[in-house]
């Protein structure tokens, strides 16, 4: 947004620029012209005078000897002809006022000797630039109105007053320059004076979306709308956190009150046994133990993610192949009594198996998490593996470094599966899907992994294995 804003005050500040800049510039180079034609027409004037008087030979000896002088002096071409065109006296540059010129500068001789003739002096000369014309051509008549005895025409070079025009331009440019860089230093200066509270919202929100609940806007500058609106989103932010805590201290604390009563329910529900009658009291009796046991799983469920959305760890930089390693050797016993078979496989590219890289050894796979947040995710994905993967099935774990630098720790199994309909549902809050209602479980355990996963800035994915099962795919940044 700021290289965008820059980008319109800039353009803005060149236009106006050029605005100013060009009219002046070319009121100055009208100015030099005007300038350069009343200069050099009172001195046509002169001569007009002299060629008046002109009646003897010395008269025109001197004629000749002045217009000389002038041409020498000034490179200029100056001819003094009769009412016929024929060239009476003619000094400076040859074919510059007669045959032989440039066909540009033969017509623009021809039209001043024409309205000279007519008695009409030249009052309009071609705008001087640094790139031309290189010369201009003046008349003066000889005599007035109806004693018009023939015109002094001058040929004059445009050298002196194209390099005037060039510095002037030169100093008008620099000036610009100039004054639009102070100009851009000013708007970059306003421009981060009306968006520092902007991304010091930005940061804020995104701190918030972190799940960061401390997070506030902080900046006291800029418009007094964008200070009003820090205000309000930081009264906002605040009543956020604030009902957030008081639901999770509700779960947090509902749960943990929940289990003592929970315990004497079941420890009297146990006394009791031996009072039962053996047959269909006692069945029923096992299975009111079996819901008060699923009762206190729920309720340590419920607490464990309390703590995890909290927050309140700090991210450690952690080895995820060793966790990888050190989860699997924890949990094959467990897959051993359950008939599974758990083991390395391929991760998301070719070459990585669990506990190695592409690169090298399993200690070069580091991520920054939660703490312990591989093995406590690796956990729930193995005991979900567990419950639903059939006796003779297999589990592959794996981790691996993707092609954008982050650490997948992929958990892949041969069962069942579920259908594609329903996977977006298995990283839901006390989601199951309909034939596996009677599982023994709370529901939470894959909530609690994605929530460690995306506190920590990565994310928890469930796909269809090939060619039938499950694959959950843990991806974390890497530190």
């Amino acid at each position: 947004m700021r290289r965008r804003l820059l980008a319109v005050l800039l353009v803005l500040m060149g236009a106006a620029t050029l605005l100013l800049c060009l009219p002046l510039a070319d009121a100055y180079a009208r100015g030099r012209t005007e300038h350069m034609l009343l200069q050099r027409r009172s001195e046509a004037v002169r001569f007009a005078d002299l060629a008046e008087r002109m009646r003897t030979g010395a008269d025109r000896s001197e004629l000749s000897a002045e217009i000389g002088r002038y041409a020498q002096l000034y490179g200029a071409a100056v001819a003094v002809v009769d009412t016929s065109g024929r060239t009476v006296a003619l000094a400076g540059t040859p074919g510059s006022l007669g045959e032989g010129a440039a066909p540009e500068s033969s017509g623009a001789v021809a039209e001043a000797r024409g309205r000279a003739l007519t008695g009409r002096s030249t009052d309009r000369l071609p705008t001087i630039r640094p790139w031309g014309p290189d010369s201009v051509v003046l008349a003066e008549p000889v005599g007035r109105d109806e004693r018009v005895s023939g015109a002094v025409l001058m040929a004059l070079p445009t050298a002196a007053a194209r390099r005037d025009v060039t510095a002037r331009w030169s100093l008008i440019a620099a000036g610009a320059l100039a004054a639009f860089a102070a100009a851009a230093l000013v708007a970059a200066g306003i421009a981060r004076w009306l968006l520092r509270p902007v991304r010091d919202l930005d940061r804020a929100v995104e701190g918030l979306t972190a799940g960061s609940l401390q997070a506030r806007a902080v900046s006291d500058t800029g418009p007094p709308e964008l200070r009003h609106l820090r205000r309000h989103f930081n009264i906002m932010a605040q009543a956020v956190a604030d009902s957030l805590v008081r639901q999770r201290d509700f779960v947090a604390d509902a749960s943990h009150q929940l289990r003592n009563p929970l315990a004497t329910l079941v420890l009297r529900m146990e006394n009791v046994e031996p009072y039962v009658a053996v047959g269909s009291g006692l069945a029923e009796h096992g299975r009111a133990l079996d819901e008060a046991a699923r009762l206190e799983e729920l309720l340590d469920g419920l607490l464990e993610l309390a703590r995890v959305e909290s927050g309140t760890a700090e991210l450690r930089d952690q080895d995820a192949a060793r966790a990888v390693q050190d989860r699997m050797a924890a949990w094959s016993p467990v897959f051993d009594d359950a008939g599974l078979r758990l083991g390395p496989g391929p991760g998301p590219g070719p070459g990585p198996v669990a506990g190695r890289t592409a690169d090298g050894p399993a200690g070069s796979l580091l991520v920054r998490a939660l703490p312990d947040a591989v093995g406590r995710v690796l956990d729930a994905l193995l005991d979900n593996a567990v419950k639903f993967v059939p006796p003779g099935g297999s589990v592959e774990v794996s981790v691996s470094r993707a092609a954008d630098g982050d650490v997948v720790v992929r958990v892949g199994d041969d069962g069942p599966g579920v259908p594609d309909d329903q996977l977006p549902l298995l990283l839901r809050r006390f989601a199951r899907s309909p034939e596996h209602q009677n599982v023994r479980g709370s529901g939470l355990g894959l909530a609690i992994a994605e929530e460690i996963a995306r506190i920590s800035g990565g994310g928890l994915r469930a796909a269809g294995n090939t060619p039938h099962g499950l694959v959950l795919e843990l991806r974390l940044p890497a530190a």
